[in-house]
């Protein structure tokens, strides 16, 4: 929402009256209140005083909880780590380039399908189009994938129908006045709105020789429908269905394999970034794929979807009476209610089985310390009911091979922004998520040192500022080892390669943490990081682990030789 409302009535305040701009915030902040929001995040500015001032009468009256940021980025990525964390949450800034700031944790939320908040203060509308101070078109800044309100008055406030949609909002504000008297909002604190979940069932027959795919946000439903189809789940760290007797730990290299090859079918459910193996099995001819669509401001999938599903409830049902062909048939006529174990399945999980052996003893050999083996250590640290953030780039990738299978009533929430898979705001939402989720047995971030720096403004807390206990364990190679396995790590490209990608940096974690009070660690064997690990100091502290980069590629490669052995 983007306010813009005047300073004062036409003839200017008097005692008993309060400016437009007032009146209009307090407009803004009962209507995010109705709406489910509990979490505000507020960068300080001129223009958005107005929005200020009520957001902390709001906070004092006990119905929001109230965070400040000096960044605007991190702040909006603040409210987004809230967000995934299942919490309801706005950020609040000033016109000009502070807007500009928030776009980065926009588009990661619209892409990802995340619900959040941005009210934006602007200058009135009389001043658009001037060379007046700290004044931009913050009208549809942020393009055609995010709803706008523009918003002069209180009567514009928008009575939005969708309490979970993403929305974004301008207000106008000409001077920065403060409000008459502390207001308490005419709001009562009550449950937060529930996630609308499709209802429709979508039928699948069994038959094919099928995987189920179960990417980013994918949820339950795609565990329960490997295991009670008896097919494998190829499910990524962030996907919510990594659990249970048929998800698999190794998939990705067991996708180049003859048993991959007899691959019929595909169930594709939430969004799936991290792996080329399994892209290339979407984008084979000879394999048919069923696919929910994603649930971000692009949801058509960027493969070919053979048949769409809806993605609410999946039933199975016998290929004989297959209810495409009789309506009349009964969908649970054939299908046990418990998990499943078919010769199919079976073939999968002891080829898993023993890659991921081969896998463990290859890390377990490195003479130092591997990114793999600090995964696995992470893994090991988070108790069931804990939160793990996850980065982009190799962390993320290390976590998928590491992870081992956990128990249906024993997961770990892990949260990773996958929507555009950037590595911005990650310090930020990582205490988003700790702050949104305060009863989580434990709380632990696994980020690379490129990610790391770029969001180190996220360690900025104002005296006040709530603070989670969370650990931020940060795999320091000394720049970006992601671009070593890829193809511009090629030997052919070593005399530019650390230049314009390697991006050595030198920087020194500990003097860096210093410099904000933060706890910091550095480890460079694996006993080291397990006892930081166990011994958690309380409040948000940093790990820092040294790992080699120059071999990664190597290592690498022969990880991705392991299946074929």
């Amino acid at each position: 929402m983007s306010t813009h409302a005047e300073p004062t009535g036409p003839t200017g305040p008097t005692e008993t009256t309060e400016p437009p701009s007032a009146l209009l915030a307090r407009a803004v902040v009962t209507a995010l209140l109705l709406h489910g929001v509990r979490d505000v995040v507020v960068a300080p500015g001129s223009r958005n005083a107005p929005l200020s001032f009520a957001v902390h009468d709001a906070a004092t009256a006990g119905l929001l909880r109230l965070h400040t940021r000096v960044d605007e980025r991190s702040a909006a990525f603040l409210a987004l780590g809230l967000t995934r964390a299942g919490a309801r949450a706005a950020v609040v800034c000033t016109s000009g380039t502070a807007v500009a700031n928030l776009h980065p944790a926009v588009l990661e939320a619209a892409h990802a399908g995340q619900p959040l908040v941005v009210v934006t203060a602007d200058r009135p509308a009389r001043l658009r189009g001037t060379d007046a101070n700290q004044t931009t078109d913050q009208v549809g800044i942020f393009g055609a994938l995010v709803a706008t309100h523009d918003l002069a008055g209180p009567d514009d406030v928008p009575v939005l129908d969708d309490p979970w949609g993403r929305q974004r909002g301008v207000t106008d504000h000409d001077d920065a006045l403060p409000p008459a008297a502390r207001r308490r909002p005419g709001v009562v604190p009550g449950e937060r709105p529930a996630r609308v979940r499709p209802a429709g069932v979508d039928r699948i027959p069994l038959g094919p020789r099928t995987v189920v795919v179960a990417g980013d946000d994918a949820g339950p439903p795609a565990r329960q429908l490997a295991e009670r189809a008896g097919w494998p789940l190829l499910a990524e760290p962030s996907s919510g269905s990594r659990t249970g007797t048929h998800a698999l730990r190794c998939y990705r290299l067991l996708l180049d394999t003859d048993l991959a090859r007899s691959v019929e079918r595909v169930v594709v459910v939430g969004h799936p970034t991290l792996s080329r193996p399994v892209m290339r099995l979407l984008g084979r001819d000879d394999v048919e794929v069923w696919a929910t669509p994603g649930r971000g401001a692009w949801p058509a999938r960027p493969y070919r979807v053979d048949r769409p599903l809806g993605g609410g409830r999946f039933e199975l049902v016998d290929p004989a009476d297959d209810p495409a062909d009789d309506p009349a048939a009964d969908p649970t006529a054939e299908v046990a209610a418990g998990p499943v174990r078919t010769p199919w399945l079976e073939a999968w999980l002891e080829a898993d089985r023993a890659v991921a052996r081969r896998l463990d003893a290859l890390v377990a050999a490195e003479p130092g310390l591997t990114a793999y083996a600090v995964a696995g250590a992470v893994v090991r640290a988070t108790p069931p009911g804990g939160l793990l953030v996850v980065g982009p780039s190799n962390p993320v990738r290390d976590l998928d091979l590491m992870q081992t299978g956990f128990g249906v009533g024993a997961r770990r929430f892990v949260v990773a922004n996958r929507g555009l898979a950037g590595i911005d705001g990650m310090v930020s939402t990582a205490i988003g998520a700790a702050l949104g989720r305060p009863h989580s047995t434990r709380a632990i971030a696994l980020l690379g040192d490129v990610t790391f720096l770029h969001d180190s403004n996220g360690l900025v807390l104002g005296p006040d500022e709530p603070r989670p206990d969370l650990t931020l364990v940060v795999v320091n190679d000394d720049g970006g080892s992601i671009f070593a396995t890829l193809e511009q790590g090629a030997p052919e490209h070593a005399d530019r390669f650390e230049r314009l990608f390697g991006t050595p940096h030198g920087v020194d974690l500990a003097a860096l943490c210093a410099a904000t009070r933060t706890p910091h660690w550095r480890v460079e064997s694996l006993p080291e990081l397990e006892q930081a690990l166990a011994s958690p100091a309380g409040g948000i502290e940093v790990v820092e682990v040294r790992v080699p980069r120059q071999d990664r590629r190597e290592v690498d490669a022969r990880i991705r030789g392991l299946a074929a052995d």
